[in-house]
């Protein structure tokens, strides 16, 4: 399948052009605090024209067959292409959780690492962070490492996403 720029993307997301469109797979998780866990999930990138992509994601759990059990982790976001391959992106989740992260890409490489975050008061505290984003085999590879509540910083989550066609 041949890529193409999508129409009205503003000039300076075009080395994220490879991002744009909906994303669906599975991953797993683990922390010490929280059980191991299987999720699916759902990751739009977008756009209106502007200098940045709008993110959202959404998760599920799901038991051993793939069925859902309950609904997992959301998360909504900007991710700005600054100068030098610098990436500059927003992430607010359903916990109350936001988070600035600060990174850079290598064509279809991208590794951001957590800059500042702010946790609301009933929220857990994230201290540091590292997510990496990669197109492998034509899917989207996702990891992120967390450092939370008082444990040093380890993976996380990871997963692989399908590219959807509309």
């Amino acid at each position: 399948m041949a890529f193409t720029i999508p129409e009205g993307l503003h000039p300076d997301l075009n080395p994220l052009a490879w991002m744009v469109g909906t994303w669906r797979g599975k991953g797993r998780g683990e922390y010490p605090t929280i059980p191991t866990f299987e999720f699916a999930q759902e990751v739009t990138f977008n756009h209106d024209g502007r200098p940045f992509l709008n993110y959202f994601s959404r998760s599920w759990i799901i038991d051993a067959e793939g069925e859902i059990i309950r609904p997992g982790a959301s998360e909504v976001g900007f991710w700005r292409v600054k100068e030098k391959n610098v990436l500059e992106v927003v992430i607010s989740h359903n916990t109350g959780i936001s988070e600035g992260w600060v990174g850079q890409f290598d064509g279809p490489k991208i590794q951001l690492v957590m800059d500042q975050g702010y946790s609301a008061p009933s929220a857990k505290i994230v201290t540091a962070g590292v997510r990496l984003y990669g197109l492998v085999a034509g899917e989207l590879f996702y990891a992120y490492d967390m450092a939370a509540e008082g444990q040093e910083l380890q993976a996380h989550i990871w997963s692989t996403l399908e590219r959807q066609v509309d």
